[in-house]
């Protein structure tokens, strides 16, 4: 048995010890409040998303961002996401809008010097076109159907098609030159800036899609993801500034 020194002594270690425990979790619940879970789409994170984050990371460096890639739009709430990126149609999205986007035909340069024509719409039956398997989300159109239908080429047949399940994938294979993408502006610009990729000719036509930026209910309280919101809307405010501009063009062709 204690004695009464003994009890003393017990009744203080027990307060102590039951203030570092209070302490201990106050710190952690602090620590997980910063980890901030953001969904969005393969081909934005990788394409405009991924090449930003550690500028944020920088301005804000309490903070860090979970970044999940998925075609599929999460249920914020029960999945456990603070904010979403969604690809979806402009007209029927209450969410703050970041930004449009315009379609038109890219390849890699390496597929110019193949030799084969593509320097007008028709051109392209000669060619590969590099399209998406159809989106999960009922309505989507497919990446080429629309446009060839703006363009006036509704019945074209390319030489062959490829499909990728994801825009990233199929990005990547137009890198690769294995054929001509349909470029989503404005994710493929800075692919255009650095001349990795190249439009060979005209024919942007406007999308009826874009990005809206999406925060969880439950989350739109917190000081961090406040911070991380209002960062993704100025640098998209950036980007419909940079993206004014024309992409560049394929190179003149050298006289002999």
């Amino acid at each position: 048995r204690l004695t009464a020194d003994g009890q003393r002594l017990h009744a203080t270690c027990t307060a102590m010890l039951e203030q570092l425990r209070a302490t201990v979790a106050h710190i952690r619940q602090r620590e997980r409040g910063q980890v901030l879970a953001l969904t969005t789409t393969p081909g934005l994170a990788s394409l405009w998303l991924i090449p930003r984050v550690p500028r944020f990371a920088r301005a804000h460096p309490g903070i860090d961002v979970r970044i999940d890639a998925d075609l599929k739009a999460r249920d914020l709430e029960r999945d456990g996401f603070d904010l979403a990126i969604r690809y979806q149609s402009r007209a029927r999205s209450s969410a703050p809008a970041l930004f449009g986007e315009s379609l038109l035909p890219v390849c890699s340069p390496a597929l110019l010097r193949q030799g084969m024509p593509l320097r007008a719409p028709a051109d392209l039956a000669r060619h590969t076109l590099i399209d998406l398997a159809p989106m999960p989300q009922p309505g989507m159109p497919t990446e080429w159907q629309t446009w060839l239908q703006s363009a006036g080429l509704p019945e074209l047949e390319p030489a062959s098609t490829i499909s990728f399940s994801s825009y990233s994938e199929a990005i990547g294979a137009a890198l690769a030159g294995h054929g001509v993408a349909l470029g989503r502006r404005p994710l493929v610009d800075a692919l255009l800036r650095q001349r990795r990729l190249v439009a060979p000719f005209g024919g942007e036509k406007t999308s009826e899609y874009g990005y809206a930026l999406v925060l969880a209910q439950g989350s739109r309280s917190r000081p961090a993801v406040q911070a991380l919101a209002q960062w993704l809307m100025a640098e998209a405010r950036g980007t419909a500034t940079e993206s004014v501009q024309r992409p560049p063009r394929r190179p003149a062709a050298r006289r002999a």
